[in-house]
């Protein structure tokens, strides 16, 4: 196989879907799957789906593996390459050992990060926020994840939560799915959309669908995204005071719904506009459901290029 391209694989692994992209050493993606993630049947088993398609993939398109990134949901150890904490959406992910368990598996390089630390990463290397030095990274999707990229390159803190502007308190008194109160989680996540919206109506809808009834006019619908572009807002404004990062650029599925959430951002952006004068840019993310998993595989690069002998000879 020494004739056959080289590729980069990345992993996305989220408690509702798993996604796998081959990718070019220039990060250009050649193939991609997805596929559910078995997230109750425990680390192996999520691990193996992963794999799984990974090997269709490879049939498909016949190439050498230099690496492998997997960016997982959950507080994870990097450098051990372990899940550190994990949502009670899963089973049997927290404390499993992921690098060692994928070199095993390929005999490969292989490297973890957390789903938002990937996601940013993806997005500042090909994505919506590609030239730019600070940034804060947010996604909102079935909970509200944060991460930072300052002086170009992602900025981690001492141990590895910076950025989790999602898990910060000053939102209100809601209890968050993690323990904590009043956490930014409460208003902006898919699943407290839905709370929200049911504790207004007593009425079980999804975010999409609390989505489509603010387009027809539903009031309460509209009052809870309203509540949570507000919270958004006081994310960034928090974020611009402290840190003076007035980009920001938002992924995750309620995001796409930024027509109902914009203009109480907007609103609450010029009431209370950032001491520094600076104007807060929000930037949709590009990448879509490739950010994470080509973020994941950037990772993946940097490490060959700094840390391998043999593939740093040719990545390019």
């Amino acid at each position: 196989m020494s004739d056959s391209p080289q590729v980069i694989v990345g992993v996305d692994i989220g408690g509702t879907t798993t996604q796998v992209v081959l990718c070019t050493p220039g990060l250009d993606v050649l193939d991609r799957a997805e596929l559910p993630t078995p997230a109750s049947e425990g680390g192996a088993a999520m691990l193996d789906a992963a794999l799984s398609a990974l090997r269709l993939l490879r049939e498909r398109t016949p190439a050498r593996l230099l690496g492998v990134g997997v960016g997982a949901a959950g507080l994870v150890d990097a450098r051990a390459g372990r899940i550190l904490v994990a949502s009670d959406s899963f089973r049997g992910w927290a404390g499993f050992e992921v690098t060692a368990a994928v070199e095993q598996a390929l005999g490969v390089p292989a490297f973890l990060d957390n789903d938002v630390n990937a996601f940013l990463r993806g997005e500042v290397a090909r994505g919506a926020a590609v030239g730019e030095e600070n940034v804060l990274g947010m996604t909102l999707g079935t909970g509200v994840g944060g991460a930072l990229w300052l002086k170009g390159a992602l900025h981690e803190g001492p141990h590895g939560a910076a950025g989790e502007i999602g898990h910060v308190p000053g939102f209100g008194e809601l209890p968050c799915t993690c323990g904590g109160r009043g956490h930014l989680e409460t208003l902006a996540s898919g699943r407290s959309l839905s709370a929200r919206y049911g504790e207004r109506t007593g009425v079980d809808r999804t975010a999409l669908a609390i989505a489509g009834a603010a387009h027809r006019g539903d009031p309460d619908a509209l009052a809870v995204y309203e509540a949570a572009g507000r919270g958004v807002a006081r994310a960034l404004l928090i974020t611009a005071g402290l840190l003076d990062v007035t980009t920001c650029v938002l992924g995750g599925g309620v995001s796409r719904s930024w027509d109902l959430l914009g203009p109480a951002v907007r609103e609450t952006l010029a009431l209370e506009p950032p001491v520094g004068g600076h104007r807060i840019r929000v930037l949709p993310a590009r990448l879509g459901g490739d950010a994470v998993a080509i973020g994941a595989a950037a990772q993946a690069r940097k490490e060959l290029l700094i840390h391998t002998g043999g593939p740093q000879q040719t990545l390019t």
